[in-house]
């Protein structure tokens, strides 16, 4: 909305044709979803406070999450609120990637708020149904994959780029939508799992999130895409604004969700954050990389597997309790210690996986 009014400013003063520019208005957008989250985190939780929403512990987990009961949850609405309104705000709304990204991320986020208001509000301890939940994941992740594989332009936008070699693609033809999909949903529900202490999701969010828009805008740049050797597509950069204000809104709510959290993301947050990072890692051709910054997802998402696994297969859990985060506060780790050491674990992937541009 903005952009548009500097177009129409710019015939009279040159000076607002400083907005064309992606790297300001992501800076921007950055800074005005960090203070909108600010602004509505205090009465966000004050309204989920007074309404009862609060975080349901559960009896054979970690002694040490037993004072969290009661905490308010849901706050990831306010993530996306942050983010919904700044895009609008700071992004070119003719572009039809910001509107895709935008419609999953909400999607994703009214699968979370569903899921979250039946546990917390209707006192459903089963929430929504495994079984509906991942339907209308897979219906949202199938939808966007089937329509980035319709209106892709040329074979680049559906061949899988493999890092640390250069020129090198894989066309993926059909497959291209499948591979989507498990990206889409698999970093939603990736994401979800990893976020069960104060703080420990969202600073990897931020830091894969802000890495995503440096691919973003190379990628949609034809200049730094050809230098780099990565595939030019037109209109990609514009994502960058959105992973600005998906950054800032992400730090405005870390400021409430630091240790001791007066505030969890909940689902509707989780799901509609880790559909972000997937869709626009798609986008971008990077959805290897994105295996990589996101390291420590895959590494919660695995050891319930494991966990999950063995314990089906011979009775014995390989952990104490599966995510992992919670083997190692059984083992004695402080809260702040694990989660200070998995954003140290994400910086230096993130850093690796940035090296990939130029690694080849």
């Amino acid at each position: 909305m903005l952009m548009w009014l500097a177009e129409f400013l710019t015939n009279y003063y040159r000076v607002f044709s400083v907005f064309e520019y992606i790297t300001l208005r992501s800076i921007l957008a950055a800074l005005t979803a960090f203070v909108i989250a600010l602004w509505i985190g205090s009465p966000m939780i004050r309204w989920l406070s007074q309404y009862k929403v609060g975080q349901v512990v559960r009896n054979d987990g970690p002694k040490s999450h037993y004072s969290k009961a009661g905490t308010p949850t849901m706050g990831g609405a306010m993530i996306l609120v942050a983010i919904a309104v700044t895009t609008l705000l700071w992004s070119d709304l003719n572009n039809r990637y910001v509107w895709l990204v935008m419609a999953v991320t909400l999607g994703f986020g009214v699968v979370g708020w569903i899921d979250d208001y039946r546990k917390l509000v209707r006192k459903d301890p089963k929430g929504l149904p495994a079984r509906w939940k991942y339907l209308w994941q897979s219906v949202l992740g199938l939808a966007a994959a089937l329509y980035l594989y319709s209106k892709s332009v040329s074979p680049a936008e559906t061949s899988l780029l493999v890092p640390f070699f250069k020129n090198v693609m894989i066309p993926l033809g059909g497959f291209y939508v499948i591979l989507t999909y498990f990206v889409i949903v698999g970093t939603s529900n990736a994401v979800n799992l990893t976020d069960g202490l104060d703080g420990l999701a969202i600073m990897p969010i931020v830091l894969v999130g802000g890495a995503l828009g440096i691919f973003a805008y190379i990628t949609g740049h034809i200049k730094f895409a050809h230098y780099l050797a990565v595939p030019y597509v037109p209109g990609v950069g514009e994502l960058t604004v959105f992973c600005g204000a998906l950054v800032g809104a992400s730090l405005g709510f870390l400021w409430f969700n630091a240790y001791p959290a007066q505030v969890f993301m909940g689902d509707v947050g989780a799901l509609g954050l880790g559909a972000a990072l997937g869709i626009i890692a798609v986008i971008v051709r990077q959805e290897l990389v994105l295996f990589i910054m996101g390291g420590v997802f895959v590494i919660e998402t695995v050891s319930v597997m494991l966990q999950v696994g063995s314990y089906k297969l011979r009775k014995r859990r390989i952990f104490k309790m599966a995510p992992i985060h919670h083997h190692f506060e059984l083992l004695g780790w402080p809260e702040p210690r694990i989660v200070v050491r998995f954003w140290i674990m994400t910086v230096v992937l993130v850093l690796f996986g940035l090296a990939t541009l130029k690694l080849r």
